[in-house]
């Protein structure tokens, strides 16, 4: 926390920075309250160190008095007002490292006591919430900055939609990314998209192991149940995932910097587009180098299956991927591990089959017989969780645009960097749709019986799925009547599945509808993991001996 607070103090002269680019043309009290804000802070960071009261005291009335000091101002710029905010929660911080007793401050808290952010780390649901938003507010302020954009104009909106969908790896933009943004923004972009996609959680752990230190062991369970990992084996887990994703996405950005080298780019110009497209394909984010997402590479079938791959191993948990050989041999793999593989194929299968059925004389029209079927493959495996396109997705067929719909809320497997209600969420319901169909009281699968509770859990997941999706269709209908319906609803099943594919309406939102989107990528990214893990709380008390309740639904 101490750490977090001296970081926070080199926050005002960023934000400075970030909104005039030039000290000499900052208002005298601006800089006035930039550099009391920093001291203060600062101040806070050293007496959180040594701990005396009265010292405090007054880093908590500094703060304060900077932040009161900023309020005439805070509403006439947005980088002011998140300036403004930091300070106010470094406060709040602050006020926690104390012992409250009614309206007095009565003593510091003794160290066998709980501190009050350790409410927000104690729960996995929470800890997934926190660090989203953190990420989310660092990537806006990070693209806000005068570096990351060509004409430094970005909004603070499309800021926010930006690294909100960078972080929640969706892939749907306000802003073409190679043309709007520098270098130095397309760079906090990806990192955005790694830490979304890995978990700076995952990461903050390795790294804590590294160097010789560990977590408490609240915080390692919690950890563990966010890995679906044993707790003895949580650094394990994490390291191999690690090690997974820096491989396949090192392997894909060699590939593809010789593609793009051999297209005609120059040698840096191919391994930035190279190392950007890999880490974006395998982190399911959709991103991209080209204002035409991999339209004009759909005649190159390398440079489609280099991504694909990536896609469907990034979408895909790290452990399930890496028991596919010895599945292939025939060998028996982790129940969860086979649901994953079984509906991950036949959702492949399905989605190239419908899309060549559909498209074969639509947006697949003037390739070639090679290019149709590639071009249907390389769209189904995107479709779940990716967001490129090869195809014009504002031309798709109605059989192809519902076809869609249904893949966009699936999505992708758990313990991946896709998104959507998962693979085995709906390889369940299925198995229990047959077991229901064929009149068998139990859902077996490899000699092991699937509890009730796991089916009640898929149930509601799909059901809090689909009135999340209600709902955000319901209110950009509403607030973006210059829209088409048809638009607002692959829009906002796009934004809740993570996906990123779009008919064109994200650049038609007004400040409202971008706001409603973004808040739906967010719920999109964390919403049925966190509703799993809120729904793992400590079971009740059983009802088991009350008698049945017959009920007719047929």
């Amino acid at each position: 926390m101490q750490a977090f607070i001296l970081a926070m103090s080199f926050l005002p002269v960023l934000v400075l920075f970030a909104e005039t680019g030039h000290i000499s043309t900052v208002p005298f009290w601006r800089l006035i309250f930039t550099g009391a804000a920093s001291i203060f802070i600062f101040s806070c960071a050293l007496t959180l160190f040594c701990k005396p009261i009265a010292g405090k005291f007054l880093g908590v009335a500094g703060a304060l008095g900077g932040y009161i000091s900023a309020w005439p101002h805070i509403m006439t710029s947005p980088y002011f007002a998140l300036a403004a905010t930091v300070l106010l929660i470094s406060i709040i911080f602050m006020l926690a490292d104390f012992e409250i007793q009614g309206p007095f401050i009565r003593k510091t808290r003794v160290e066998t006591q709980k501190p009050v952010w350790d409410i927000f780390l104690s729960h996995p649901a929470r800890v997934l919430v926190v660090t989203f938003l953190g990420l989310c507010a660092m990537g806006t302020l990070l693209l806000l900055l005068p570096i990351a954009a060509q004409d430094r104009t970005v909004g603070f909106v499309d800021a926010a939609f930006t690294a909100v969908s960078a972080v929640c790896v969706t892939g749907l933009i306000v802003l073409d990314t190679p043309n709007d943004f520098t270098e130095y923004g397309q760079f906090f972009i990806l990192v955005l998209i790694q830490l979304g996609g890995l978990g700076i959680m995952g990461i903050t752990t390795v790294g804590l192991h590294t160097m010789g230190r560990r977590l408490s062991l609240t915080h390692e369970r919690v950890l563990a149940s966010m890995a679906d990992t044993n707790h003895k084996d949580l650094v394990h887990s994490l390291v191999t995932i690690l090690k997974f994703t820096f491989a396949a996405e090192s392997l894909g950005a060699v590939l593809l910097t010789f593609m793009f080298y051999t297209a005609g780019d120059t040698g840096s110009q191919a391994v930035w587009r190279g190392i950007f497209t890999a880490v974006s394909a395998f982190c399911n984010a959709g991103f991209a180098l080209q204002s035409d997402s991999l339209m004009s590479w759909h005649t190159t079938p390398a440079v489609l299956h280099i991504v694909a791959t990536l896609i469907i191993f990034g979408g895909m948990a790290p452990a399930t991927t890496l028991v596919i050989p010895k599945w292939l041999a025939g060998r028996q793999v982790p129940i969860p591990a086979r649901i994953a593989l079984i509906a991950s194929i036949v959702l492949l299968f399905l989605g190239t089959v419908f899309i060549m059925a559909f498209e074969w004389g639509g947006v697949l029209a003037g390739l070639s017989f090679s290019d149709k079927i590639q071009n249907a493959w390389f769209q189904s495996v995107t479709l779940r969780t990716a967001g490129f396109n090869s195809l014009d997705i504002a031309g798709i067929a109605h059989p192809t645009f519902l076809l869609m719909l249904v893949f966009m809320f699936i999505g992708g497997s758990p313990g991946g960097t896709a998104g959507g209600v998962k693979t085995t969420t709906i390889g369940i319901l299925a198995m229990t749709f047959f077991a229901n169909i064929t009149n068998r009281r139990e859902v077996v699968l490899q000699n092991r019986r699937i509890r009730a509770v796991t089916v009640f859990r898929a149930v509601t997941i799909v059901g809090a799925g689909l009135l999340l999706w209600f709902g955000v269709v319901l209110m950009l209908e509403v607030t973006q009547p210059q829209i088409r319906v048809k638009d607002l609803i692959f829009e906002a099943t796009s934004a809740l599945g993570t996906v990123g594919l779009s008919t064109g309406a994200t650049g038609l939102l007004d400040e409202i509808g971008k706001i409603i989107i973004i808040i739906a990528m967010f719920c999109g990214r964390i919403g049925p993991v966190t509703l799993f893990m809120l729904l793992s709380a400590p079971q009740a008390s059983s009802s088991s001996r009350c008698p049945d309740a017959k009920i007719f639904l047929t």
